[in-house]
């Protein structure tokens, strides 16, 4: 039964986390202005379980997606699917059969693999409950123990930032830069190739800003809001960034893994040659090795 306001559904059916279907899916969606679902089902290793989970996508007119690599359940999934008439797409198959026409051997057909308890997952959990720790300006006196650093003004994504930085092994702290306060000397004395600077455009910092008030029920004619304020704020901020030498980053109108992309790529070149943080080679990384963040991180300032 299609959904009464055309929304579309998307199910995810992968035989570990579901990670990898998801930021798939997010990837492919970001490119269209549609409102769509995503239902994701985790560790579905048996021929029952995902007929039951095709059998939920014709209901739900929902289209599958699933990156399992085991053949039997492949091959039931595609084959209820074609006898249900949902359309189902393979992540990995096709990939996988690449591979191993390329390297002439087998693959191990062994579902999980990805997301194994090895040492780099414990280094990821690590990182995201060292920027846990270190979110908002807390923590200042171990600052110095992270290898990024976020700060800007208020309600320019550095705890989305840090959060998605940190489920890819690198331990991230943010630091807000307040009016009418100085900014903290724990971060002015940090390596400033660790820390980054982060501005937005203003007209977009003023919508995000009104939002939440409203949100808040709080009253909407405050400093926080007005227009020639939060010029001023950014302006202060830049004039910061600059004269401490940190990069600064626009994180303008993209999605949090467009700005965390341009963060790791200026921290390998100039820190990490070539390893994240918990010494996982960056060309490969599980973006999902640690818990995860809230899905749909959209485009754009969405916290602080």
């Amino acid at each position: 039964m299609a959904d009464e306001h055309n929304d579309m559904t998307v199910f995810v059916v992968s035989d570990g986390t579901g990670d990898t279907g998801s930021a798939a899916v997010r990837a492919a969606m970001i490119q269209f202005r549609h409102r769509w679902r995503l239902r994701v089902f985790r560790d579905t290793r048996s021929v029952s379980e995902v007929r039951r989970v095709v059998e939920q996508a014709e209901q739900a007119n929902a289209l599958v997606v699933f990156s399992l690599v085991e053949g039997e359940i492949v091959e039931a999934l595609q084959r209820e699917a074609d006898n249900r008439g949902v359309v189902a797409v393979d992540l990995l198959g096709p990939l996988i059969m690449r591979v191993a026409q390329r390297l002439k051997v087998e693959p191990r057909h062994q579902p999980g693999l990805l997301h194994g308890f090895s040492d780099d997952y414990f280094d990821r959990v690590d990182a995201v409950e060292f920027a846990v720790r270190h979110d908002d300006g807390a923590n200042l006196r171990t600052l110095h123990e992270a290898d990024i650093v976020l700060t800007g003004v208020s309600r320019t994504s550095k705890t989305p930032l840090s959060m998605y930085l940190a489920q890819r092994g690198y331990k991230t702290g943010n630091v807000p830069l307040v009016t009418g306060i100085d900014p903290p000397k724990e971060l002015l004395e940090l390596d400033k190739r660790r820390v980054f600077g982060l501005t937005v455009d203003p007209a977009t910092l003023l919508s995000v800003r009104t939002a939440r008030l409203r949100s808040m029920r709080a009253p909407s004619s405050t400093d926080y809001t007005d227009p020639d304020q939060v010029m001023l704020e950014l302006d202060r901020a830049r004039k910061l960034f600059r004269r401490q030498g940190w990069q600064t980053v626009d994180v303008s109108g993209r999605a949090v893994e467009e700005n965390a992309s341009k963060i790791i790529d200026a921290y390998e070149a100039t820190v990490g040659q070539g390893r994240g943080a918990s010494g996982a080679p960056t060309s490969a990384p599980s973006t999902s090795a640690a818990p995860a963040p809230p899905a749909g991180s959209g485009s754009g300032p969405t916290s602080d």
